[in-house]
């Protein structure tokens, strides 16, 4: 390079894409909203509690604090009408909503931040968010609790395979295996609660990090923005994000339940299968290959379950190391949590949509049933329950029988009397009771077990669960 040439001047220190310099620089990697104004109702409804707080105790008048109410009302219409500027300057929405303040009313505006800090008003902000989307997942994860439940009645009597090791294990019924994913989201939607019920403690009043010397009533606050009480620790209050790390690891969890059945829905709707259809609404057709109808809303389920255990995983790193008290990494928070939310929703939306609207191709999953000895429990059952034979000595016998009737091409039903008997002489006519698959699910009586009178019992309990 001659020693004349002139680099560019923002080739100095990060290269062309920041001409502006180092302050251009730190307002990019400073601001955060871009994202954080959707927290925009949280933080005028914590801010108008926190003014009338502050009105009670004394500590600004009532008319400042009418002033200071009335503006957040227009600014708060101003956002949803879209007239509103934001400001990357401004850094967040808490400075965007506090300086559109200032200019509305005029200095009054600086006494609303009295006694409260951005950190405090960020972690309430932040847990009220969290606190709906936990409501919001409750909600969702009960319309497909609904959706299985009234698939599973439907096909209580349908009588497929069911696999261990993807292999042919023993005959279930359909409406069994939906209501195990009843029993999965359950349970999700039972750690979105509890989740929900851990963060109903309100931060705002905690401060900076020391709490104030204001003389507030953080008890007035907590109620009118509908936690259970204000939270014990001020320097825990405003340090800590695992109110975020909790619902998304529920969220998490859940997804991958969801991309479990997802992963199913693909099997099942294959052409080697065809044990389900999915409508064209969940699904999409082949560039190249026009006999093909591609189960993409199932595949991108399971591909975005990823993405939120991503989210999580980023929040983890991202905490694991900040000492007391808040360090402006924290402010990767919410991209994460809002984007696992809004994927969490998405996929919950879609998967009750597929459950709905999936076709059951009851004899095809029948059919599937005469290969794999499928009944070969049953007949070990037998042996020990009518032969009273130890249940070990059973699955030799067993065992030799699968061998036989593997090598004759047939199903254990297609063995004869005499066949069985060189292997067990013991054996009778009553044998053939337990080989057909279907009285092999209506054996299966034993609490939730999978014959088609418990599953009905069970689709009627599952509902008054629901709520």
């Amino acid at each position: 390079m001659n020693d004349k040439t002139q680099m560019p001047k923002a080739n100095t220190l990060w290269g062309g894409r920041f001409e502006g310099g180092v302050s251009e620089i730190m307002e990019k990697i400073n601001a955060s909203i871009d994202f954080d104004k959707i927290l925009y109702r949280q933080d005028i409804r914590g801010s108008i509690e926190h003014c009338k707080m502050l009105v009670s105790c004394n500590i600004i008048s009532k008319e400042d604090g009418d002033a200071i109410q009335s503006g957040l009302k227009q600014i708060e219409k101003e956002i949803e009408s879209g007239t509103f500027s934001f400001s990357a300057a401004l850094e967040d929405i808490h400075m965007n909503v506090e300086a559109r303040l200032t200019e509305i009313i005029g200095p009054a505006a600086g006494r609303l931040h009295t006694a409260r800090s951005r950190n405090d008003q960020v972690a309430t902000d932040f847990k009220i968010w969290v606190r709906d989307a936990c409501d919001h997942a409750d909600n969702a994860l009960k319309a497909l609790q609904l959706a299985l439940v009234d698939r599973a009645e439907e096909n209580a009597d349908v009588i497929l395979p069911g696999f261990t090791h993807l292999q042919s294990a023993q005959p279930v019924t359909f409406g069994h295996h939906l209501l195990a994913y009843f029993e999965m989201f359950t349970r999700d939607r039972l750690r979105f609660q509890d989740a929900r019920k851990r963060l109903n403690e309100c931060p705002l009043g905690s401060a900076a990090l020391a709490g104030t010397s204001f003389p507030i009533n953080r008890h007035q606050t907590a109620e009118a923005l509908g936690f259970d009480r204000p939270t014990a620790n001020s320097m825990d209050s405003v340090s800590d994000r695992d109110f975020a790390l909790e619902y998304m690891s529920a969220a998490a969890i859940s997804a991958v339940h969801v991309s479990r059945l997802a992963e199913e829905m693909v099997t099942w709707s294959s052409a080697q299968f065809k044990f389900i259809e999915m409508s064209d609404s969940f699904t999409t057709g082949s560039s190249i290959m026009p006999q093909k109808r591609n189960p993409d809303a199932a595949e991108l389920c399971r591909g975005k379950s990823g993405r939120i255990i991503g989210s999580l995983n980023s929040l983890l790193i991202t905490m694991k190391g900040l000492a007391l008290t808040f360090s402006k990494d924290m402010q990767e928070d919410k991209e994460a949590t809002f984007d696992a939310a809004e994927t969490y929703e998405l996929i919950i939306a879609a998967m009750t949509g597929m459950v709905e609207d999936m076709k059951v191709n009851a004899d095809k999953m029948k059919k599937s049933t005469d290969v794999g000895f499928i009944t070969a429990t049953d007949l070990a059952d037998w042996v020990v329950r009518v032969l009273g034979l130890p249940f070990r000595n059973a699955h030799h016998i067993t065992g030799s029988l699968v061998a036989m009737a593997e090598k004759k091409g047939c199903d254990l039903d297609g063995l004869t009397l005499a066949e069985m008997q060189t292997v067990e002489p013991k054996i009778t006519e009553d044998v053939f009771s337990v080989l057909s698959v279907e009285k092999s699910v209506a054996s299966r009586v034993s609490f939730g077990g999978t014959a088609p009178s418990e599953v009905r019992r069970q689709v009627a309990i599952a509902r008054e669960r629901i709520g």
